[in-house]
């Protein structure tokens, strides 16, 4: 057997532990090479179809800087794991020592054993990647919103790129794991598995501060939304407070909480509780910083996935605005009604129902956007929504954004003095009677609707140069080839008149502009997401089958004094639900409380999208749960016959 042989028989002989960082390490490469897909994807080149070369040009950002995340997790993961894993192995490397083995041949086989894990994760990952390479490329063509699809390609470049990119990542971690500590001596390495574990030990003050630190950071944020205090140093001081709370909260409260009640004796003594205790506080210090990075990170995945799918949302942009088409016409415009007639008969010819009114808003002197009360009323129809009524001299101040929306339904109409409209030498004060609650009139500027009567005493109102003609249609969001025929028949006419009387603008193209950008940040947070997922599930079990042969060798001492099995499967169980659960449940309350901030500030709701995240991933993590259990007690069942 050669020295080649020999590694490769250690790594099988070692296959228990290796396993998830095996799985974990193709999975990482499998994400990357499917980011690498999508990024020399040549329908993906020059700009995506029915967008922007502003949306290609982020979308290569996206994934670019997608990939140099993975990469550098990876690295930092895999320095860990194997790190982890080599200091598990020192009583074997003692043996071999002892045998006549080098240090040099040492630092060898490590390498060798690194490099062979590298290079069959390397493989898996870009066969497993080519495998389903037409059911990403189909999902990413349904998030694009590229009707056509992508088609398949044989993707030589992102196999180059992968391979390389990954070949030399496990080099440097090959290189850098061969290294064993010269300091430890040989008896060190034979006796490193009986050295007994100090007592973990947690501060009362830390403790303390982790609590006082994370409601800190809540209320910042909280105080950011509900008052409005729009500061970014308030903003990001509270997430920062929040981090360094949960860093404390596993690293001292989680210890100190364990401690409190292992003094509680009647609790600790009773039954089973002594062991799941006193095993729960070493498990939490060694775990600490892991399930820190875990909660933090699937906080971070949790609240940008969530947020993404309610910006997704088709009726998000009809709350931003709710009109397919305006058709804007100047004065002198002697193609406005052909052109409306076209704009209706096609939409009737295509099956889409529609609804039209239009507004010619008045900009006063001093900045204030002015609708007469029927024209707000002829919109408010074409939406579906009430007709108001005002007296002479009073004004109903409109939503033309969501976030003035979000502010008026959170307001009284109380709340607001009188607004003075300046023109020329004239000037006249209303009275704010109402707060309306629908955006009718997508703008930048305040709006403020008066009576008809009231209307016509402003000087000049009667030369608006613009109308604008509004078309509410039904299933907007299909009507993008009706949209394209619409817009090429108007421009081509436009461009025969250079005066420009006359422009039609497609909410669409916006939305689909919009989705396009949204689907690429799903892509992006959802797969950085799900990498980052695996690795804290490969880490986890890691640190269980790392300790397995002590706890075999524990777990038979105990049963011989009276342990059953059913006792064992409860503190097992125990055990395994606070590492399982406790990360993600404190990812879900930081989530929970960033929702409720966004909720304060957004009119459309999050609430849905923020339930369907924390299902899907606590149905993972569930899943993921039971099966290691389940083949964790199987190994333990197998030692304590």
């Amino acid at each position: 057997m050669n020295f080649r042989q020999f590694a490769y028989n250690n790594i099988v002989r070692n296959k228990r532990t290796y396993i998830a960082h095996f799985l974990s390490s193709a999975f990482s490469v499998m994400i990357f090479f499917t980011y690498a897909l999508l990024l020399f994807h040549p329908d993906l080149q020059g700009q995506l179809r029915s967008t922007s070369e502003t949306m290609s040009m982020l979308g290569t950002m996206g994934m670019r800087v997608s990939q140099i995340m993975i990469f550098v997790f990876s690295f930092i993961y895999l320095f860990y794991s194997v790190s982890a894993f080599l200091k598990n192995r020192k009583k074997e490397f003692g043996l071999l020592l002892v045998l006549g083995i080098s240090r040099r041949q040492l630092r060898q086989l490590i390498f060798i054993e690194n490099m062979i894990i590298g290079t069959a994760a390397i493989v898996t990952g870009i066969a497993v990647g080519l495998i389903f390479a037409k059911l990403a490329l189909l999902i990413c063509a349904k998030m694009l919103v590229i009707y056509e699809g992508l088609r398949f390609y044989i993707p030589l470049q992102a196999i180059l790129m992968t391979a390389g990119a990954f070949l030399v990542l496990f080099l440097l971690i090959a290189l850098f794991t061969s290294r064993i500590r010269k300091t430890e001596q040989l008896v060190e390495l034979l006796k490193s598995e009986d050295k007994p574990k100090p007592e973990p030990k947690a501060s009362l003050w830390l403790s303390l501060l982790a609590a006082v630190l994370i409601g800190l950071g809540y209320f910042c944020v909280m105080v950011f939304a509900v008052e409005r205090v729009f500061s970014f140093v308030l903003l990001f001081g509270g997430v920062a407070l929040v981090v360094a709370g949960t860093y404390w909260l596993f690293t001292q409260l989680s210890v100190y909480a364990i401690r409190a009640l292992k003094k509680r004796e009647k609790l600790y003594f009773h039954k089973t509780n002594l062991l799941t205790l006193s095993e729960l506080a070493y498990r939490m210090k060694d775990n600490a910083v892991m399930f820190f990075m875990v909660a933090v990170i699937s906080a971070v995945a949790f609240t940008g996935i969530g947020t993404s799918m309610s910006i997704g949302d088709p009726g998000l942009q009809e709350m931003k605005n709710p009109y397919a088409f305006t058709y804007i016409s100047s004065q002198g415009n002697d193609r406005e009604q052909e052109h409306l007639a076209a704009i209706g008969k096609r939409l009737s010819e295509a099956n889409f129902t529609y609804r039209m009114g239009s507004v010619a808003p008045w900009y006063s002197d001093n900045g204030l956007l002015i609708m007469k009360l029927s024209e707000y009323n002829g919109l408010a129809a074409a939406l579906g929504y009430e007709a108001e009524t005002l007296g002479d001299e009073e004004g109903m101040l409109v939503p033309t954004s969501v976030n003035l929306q979000t502010q008026y339904k959170n307001a009284d109409a109380k709340d607001y003095g009188p607004v003075d409209i300046v023109e020329g030498d004239w000037s006249a004060d209303f009275r704010i009677a109402k707060l309306g609650t629908h955006i009718v009139y997508p703008e930048y500027s305040m709006l403020l609707v008066v009576s008809d009567a009231s209307f016509g005493r402003i000087p000049g109102v009667d030369d608006s140069p613009v109308t604008y003609f509004l078309f509410v249609v039904d299933h907007w969001e299909k009507s993008k080839a009706v949209s394209q025929e619409l817009l090429d028949q108007i421009e081509k006419e436009a461009e025969q008149q250079p005066d420009g009387k006359f422009m039609l603008h497609a909410h669409i193209f916006d939305w689909l502009q919009m989705k396009q950008g949204n689907g690429l940040l799903l892509i992006v947070s959802v797969l950085v997401g799900v990498v980052f997922f695996t690795f804290a599930a490969s880490l986890l079990y890691f640190r269980l089958y790392a300790d397995l042969d002590r706890d075999e060798r524990q777990y038979q001492m105990i049963a011989k004094v009276g342990l059953s099995r059913k006792e064992l499967k409860k503190m097992v169980t125990r055990q395994l639900l606070l590492m399982f659960f406790l990360p993600i449940l404190v990812a879900v309350i930081h989530s929970s409380v960033a929702f409720t901030a966004l909720q304060q500030i957004v009119s459309f709701p999050v609430a849905s999208s923020a339930v369907i995240i924390f299902i899907s991933f606590l149905t993972m993590q569930t899943l993921y749960f039971f099966v290691i259990r389940w083949r964790y007690l199987n190994h333990l069942y197998g030692k304590i016959k």
